[in-house]
């Protein structure tokens, strides 16, 4: 009987090299390069193919650009255009990275596909949790909440018990010496652009200047177009004020932005929509969960109340600040994720 079929999800990076060089002790290994909206795509694609040669297994390029478009890029747009701060990365490791690009892996023969998030997942009684990774600096649970059993049953992580530190000493004792200081975009399309030229790129019939106003309504300002704004900014406002100001809300339906002072920032419950469940696992009322507002977000006790099926409100137990409507808020069950949800 042959070896295992793993299907490697190469861009590059030392996190997946990792995973190639780990995975073919054991298993036989194929990469596989994801060709979407890359602005460095021709020296990226070299790069992953001089790794790939280095470690001695095959590479073929699979071409999403179309559906990334159709996937992220007008969820990203959409999002801005409706005043709302979006989270492509949540979108697209559900519906491209592990779904449209993890069922051309498989059609290929491979029999699961390995990829560098540094998470786990184990087996609860049949049901398959995610859980955080080792090292809590470069955990990825947060981006990885929304995806399906299906997705779980047929993905690895094998760096999800290393640090980034052993990563980077296991591949450098295989030869590869200049990964460190070359960590990934956190916004691979974007590259150096700023998130209002990319749009502006793309739809340059944006709604243009529009009001910055006080939460009274009072005139304080012009902005040049609400999608160069999210909440809690403070920088870049342009208005001048006797105490601080910083986005409070941004007024899709009017054009406008208000801001307010930094305590207006702050909110002790968030509605969620679009909730998914773990394994149909619900929380229980009178018990506290973690829930991490964004990425960077370390996490706050909260209660949470069913309103509907897809919908739930979080209660917190402190304020939490910039909160902001787009993002994601993934619920944890200790260090398991228990469900995720858009805030409202």
């Amino acid at each position: 009987m042959g070896k295992t079929k793993i299907g490697i999800a190469m861009s590059g990076g030392v996190d997946s090299t990792a995973c190639a060089l780990l995975l073919q002790k054991q298993y036989q290994v194929h990469g596989f390069f994801m060709q979407l909206a890359q602005p460095d795509l021709a020296e990226q694609l070299e790069r992953v193919r001089e790794i790939a040669r280095q470690c001695s297994i095959p590479l073929q390029v699979i071409d999403l650009r179309a559906q990334f478009e159709d996937k992220v890029l007008d969820y990203f747009s959409t999002s801005y255009e409706h005043g709302r701060t979006p989270n492509p990365c949540m979108i697209c490791n559900r519906e491209i990275k592990f779904g449209l690009f993890m069922d051309a892996i498989l059609d290929q023969g491979m029999e699961r596909v390995a990829t560098g998030h540094y998470a786990t997942i184990i087996d609860d009684d049949g049901c398959l949790l995610l859980q955080q990774g080792k090292d809590e600096n470069k955990d990825q649970s947060y981006f990885l909440a929304r995806l399906s059993q299906k997705q779980l049953a047929r993905v690895i992580f094998p760096l999800g018990e290393m640090s980034k530190e052993a990563v980077y000493t296991m591949v450098e004792a295989h030869g590869f010496s200049d990964f460190r200081g070359r960590e990934s975009q956190d916004v691979c399309f974007l590259g150096s652009q700023s998130v209002g030229r990319f749009l502006e790129m793309r739809k340059p019939a944006q709604d243009g200047q529009g009001e910055i106003v006080s939460q009274d309504g009072r005139i304080l300002g012009f902005h040049s177009g609400i999608y160069n704004y999210t909440i809690g900014q403070r920088r870049g406002l342009g208005i001048s004020a006797a105490s601080p100001l910083y986005v409070v809300e941004i007024d899709a339906l009017h054009n406008r932005i208000v801001v307010g002072e930094n305590k207006d920032l702050f909110r002790d419950t968030i509605d969620l929509d679009d909730v998914c469940w773990n394994c149909n696992r619900h929380p229980l009322p009178d018990r506290d969960y973690l829930i991490r507002i964004r990425y960077g977000h370390q996490g706050a006790q909260a209660r949470i109340k069913e309103i509907s099926k897809r919908c739930c409100r979080i209660s917190f137990g402190e304020k939490q600040r910039a909160v902001t409507p787009g993002q994601f808020a993934v619920i944890y069950d200790q260090d398991r994720v228990l469900g995720s949800g858009e805030i409202q």
